[in-house]
């Protein structure tokens, strides 16, 4: 394996990883974490997962509840961060799925396409091509999250860390990446491994998935 593919794979095994762990942490999470631990060697990540097994269940799906469901400044549907509640949001989504098809891929899930643990779980099989685009509000999530003080933070601090360049270090620096508009980079598909899972997960979830033409399914739910 180049230097170069074991770094596309590393990165996919964040994707994939951090998409698990953003998700609501219901019984399934917890069932998971094994796989993920022994998956993703990524210290961020490993930092969340430590902290995932040494809160009490209950106490770590309350903290998700008042980190993600009520403020929108934490918002994990991507297309709210460039367009808010506007009319342009329609067309944003539109243009999630339009990239999932043109990888083969059928989004069904209740869920709307910008949700960021479907996008990460696809970026792991077709690579960062919708994170790039949406980069600075991954970024500012990331920068709300950290002034939060949350441990999930370090899942967005892990993603970021793929991406290339360095991340902006306040909310003026992000706000200025936003107002200069997404990089547009067509990344090679067979460096991720479209088609083949990179940890168990793919097969052992439940709920609603979006599937592509051979068979290779993501998940698209909370969990």
């Amino acid at each position: 394996m180049s230097a170069v593919t074991g770094s596309r794979r590393a990165a996919a095994l964040v994707y994939q990883a951090a998409g698990m762990c953003l998700v609501y942490p219901d019984a399934m999470f917890h069932e998971r974490l094994p796989l993920i631990e022994s998956g993703c060697q990524d210290p961020d990540i490993v930092s969340f997962l430590t902290h995932a097994r040494a809160t009490d269940p209950a106490e770590l799906a309350a903290h998700y509840v008042r980190t993600f469901d009520f403020k929108n400044r934490h918002s994990l549907y991507l297309s709210w961060w460039s367009d808010g509640d506007t009319r342009r949001r329609g067309m944003s989504l539109v243009r999630f799925k339009e990239v999932y098809r043109a990888h083969g891929l059928d989004f069904t899930s209740e869920e709307l396409p910008d949700f960021l643990p479907a996008v990460l779980e696809f970026s792991a099989q077709a690579g960062p091509q919708l994170l790039l685009e949406h980069r600075p509000g991954i970024e500012l999530l990331r920068l709300s999250l950290t002034e939060a003080d949350t441990p999930y933070a370090r899942l967005l601090d892990a993603v970021c860390g793929t991406l290339p360049g360095p991340s902006p270090q306040d909310l003026t620096e992000a706000r200025r990446m936003a107002r200069a508009g997404p990089p547009r980079e067509q990344v090679g598909l067979a460096a991720y491994g479209v088609g083949r899972p990179l940890l168990p997960l793919l097969d052992t979830g439940t709920g609603d998935r979006a599937e592509t033409e051979d068979g290779t399914r993501m998940p698209g739910g909370t969990g």
